[in-house]
C-alpha cells in the first residue's frame, strides 16, 4: 500500500470521527493541528484505523507517535 493511499484513508477516518468538516492530513500534523482531535477522538481514530487496515497497534507504538507521519510509518510496517 502506498503512503498517499494511507493518508487518503486516514483523512476519511478523521472526517467521520471528528466531524469538523474536510481534513487534509500531512506527515507533520499533530493533534494540535486538527480541530476536534482530542484524547477521546484519538482512541476512536486508533480503533478505526486498526479496523480499516486490519492491524493491531501496541500501546508502546501508539505512545511513541509524535505526528501522523509516524502513525503512517507504523501502518506501513504492519
Amino acid at each position: 500500500m502506498e503512503r498517499a493511499e494511507i493518508i487518503s484513508q486516514l483523512n476519511e477516518i478523521f472526517e467521520d470521527i471528528i466531524d469538523e468538516g474536510p481534513v487534509s492530513l500531512t506527515d507533520t500534523n499533530t493533534a494540535n493541528d486538527v480541530a476536534g482531535w482530542d484524547s477521546l477522538t484519538n482512541i476512536q481514530v486508533i480503533v478505526a484505523v486498526e479496523k480499516r487496515f486490519d492491524i493491531k497497534f501496541t500501546s508502546e507504538e501508539i505512545t511513541s507517535w509524535k505526528n501522523v507521519g509516524e502513525m503512517i510509518d507504523c501502518i506501513l510496517t504492519k
